[in-house]
């Protein structure tokens, strides 16, 4: 396959061994770093995730949630859900004696469920891991104390929300010095979480959600209003757990998802549907984004009415996926029409790290964290430093829903790893960043691969289109005259002016065992390996 050097893109990443992929340059090297020191896969998204949960703060961070998904070499996939669960005092009837009628704002502390991504993490490296934490959080550390320089993309969308975060004062002595937005390359620092790290090194999960630390978080939740106590904290040091993946068949490989209470599930679906249709290399352009178009909306409004807590979703993957139902809903796709805006009442949202890695074992992470809105809730506990994610923004307020937020139950999430396999083995760790988009991104980047034939790094830098909202959002790189055939569809286009989402994928060489990542080019990262 020849390469366009003149195309201003940049080839995939090729190695022999061992490969990451991340959407932060530091993160990328602090787990390359733990590859080359022989640790394994797990060590090196745990190294990575601490590093970005620094220095990509409008992202991620331990006050936020985790999902991942994990091939063994020779063994099978197994999925982990760290979502955070809401406080046990938590019900409607709760929220409404609170003054909240029709949703929960994103920085309420009412959407702060308890973070999981630390009791995560902890599942992961008691399970998978061989290095310490104290060697995996080596870097993140470092950054936290010492100082990181802001990188283009981040220092990009950290302008962007600046008014969002001066909204709490403890939030904005943190991330806006002076009282303003860090520039590219200027230095930042978080030394609180730089001791938060070193004490979950020392003494595991429990540093953070029990004793002092749990106590003060939910202090300072209450303050604002919240329902939490020291006991939901304390609770939540073990939520993390592993359960059994959902899949399904898209031409020949078997793609991996956690299941609910995450939106893989829709993903599947949209495969499915996209699945009866030929979308090769002959397939117009036009044609392409309205099957794409056509199914999310179908997907999405099956996600949004029955998704929620994994205890309200029991046999709803088997019954979404099954034949008769996918070919019903296939059955209502015209190719010369759009179908009607699916309602939609979920709130925005899109700020996620995600990324991946397979070791010179050949055993794959899918690694998805993330605080939910830019900032998270943008509540900031001073007296630990930790930023809470605002999760439970998603839940929604209405008697018998399955998402309604209930004592100890989990939100829907859209964070979803994905793991691509063919007869059993591991064949590509992958990842859609950006709320809502994830699971219509993930359908576009495998369809892109496996339908077109196309290589990961150019799969990921097509210009993007979602069908979101009542209106097919397009990336400014789709054609003028392609958007005249969609509109004409019956599509109520719009031109983003800010990048649809971020992926990261490593593809395996199922003969030769070389390795082939790529990362998206709308955020700072990079694949490596050696």
């Amino acid at each position: 396959m020849s390469f366009d050097f003149f195309s201003a893109r940049r080839p995939g990443t090729l190695a022999p061994s061992a490969m990451i992929a991340t959407s932060h340059p530091l993160a990328t090297a602090a787990g390359l770093e733990i590859l080359s020191e022989g640790g394994n896969a797990v060590d090196a998204a745990l190294a990575a995730v601490a590093v970005q949960s620094v220095a990509d703060p409008l992202m991620t961070g331990i006050g936020g949630d985790c999902f991942a998904l994990y091939a063994p070499r020779g063994g099978a996939v197994r999925a982990l859900n760290g979502s955070g669960r809401a406080p046990a005092g938590a019900d409607i009837p709760a929220l409404r004696a609170a003054g909240l009628t029709d949703a929960i704002p994103g920085t309420s502390p009412h959407a702060v469920t308890i973070p999981g991504a630390v009791s995560a993490w902890r599942r992961l490296h008691a399970d998978c891991a061989t290095l310490p934490l104290d060697r995996l959080f080596r870097r993140a550390v470092g950054y936290a104390e010492n100082g990181f320089p802001v990188t283009p993309r981040v220092a990009q969308d950290w302008a962007a929300n600046a008014g969002r975060v001066g909204g709490d004062e403890h939030a904005a002595r943190v991330f806006l010095p002076n009282g303003r937005a860090p520039r590219v390359g200027q230095r930042m620092a978080q030394p609180l979480i730089a001791e938060r790290l070193r004490e979950i090194a020392a003494r595991g999960a429990e540093a953070f959600y029990r004793g002092e630390n749990g106590a003060r978080m939910a202090a300072h939740l209450h303050s604002l209003g919240g329902l939490h106590t020291a006991e939901d904290f304390h609770e939540g040091c073990y939520q993390a757990h592993w359960v059994e993946p959902i899949s399904a068949d898209y031409r020949g490989y078997d793609v991996f998802e956690c299941p609910p209470n995450g939106q893989g599930l829709a993903a599947l679906l949209i495969l499915r549907i996209l699945s009866r249709f030929d979308l090769g290399p002959g397939l117009g352009e036009a044609d392409r984004i309205h099957l794409h178009a056509e199914a999310a909306k179908l997907a999405y409004l099956h996600r949004d009415a029955l998704i929620g807590d994994p205890a309200r979703c029991e046999g709803l993957a088997e019954t979404l996926l099954s034949d008769p139902v996918v070919d019903k809903l296939a059955g209502r796709i015209r190719m010369d029409r759009a179908l009607p805006p699916a309602l939609w009442d979920e709130p925005e949202h899109r700020d996620t790290v995600y990324l991946c890695a397979v070791d010179a074992q050949g055993n794959a992470i899918s690694f998805i964290n993330s605080i939910f809105d830019p900032f998270g809730s943008t509540r900031l506990d001073p007296a630990t430093g930790v930023l809470f994610h605002s999760r439970g923004a998603s839940f929604r307020l209405v008697e018998g829903h399955p998402n309604a937020i209930g004592p100890n139950r989990r939100p829907m999430h859209t964070i979803i790893p994905g793991m691509l396999c063919k007869a059993g083995v591991a064949a590509m760790p992958f990842g859609v960043m950006g709320g809502h988009y994830q699971a219509a991104g993930q359908a576009a980047l495998l369809s892109g691969v496996l339908d077109q034939g196309l290589d990961l790094q150019e799969a990921m830098d097509r210009p993007r289109t979602f069908a979101h909202g009542g209106e097919l959002q397009v990336e400014p790189g789709v054609p003028e005259p392609v958007r005249a055939d969609l509109a004409a569809r019956g599509h109520r286009l719009r031109v983003v002016d800010s990048p649809m989402g971020g992926s990261q994928a490593i593809r395996i060489d199922p003969e030769t065992g070389f390795l082939t990542g790529g990362s998206d080019s709308r955020k700072d990262g990079m694949a490596l390996g050696f």
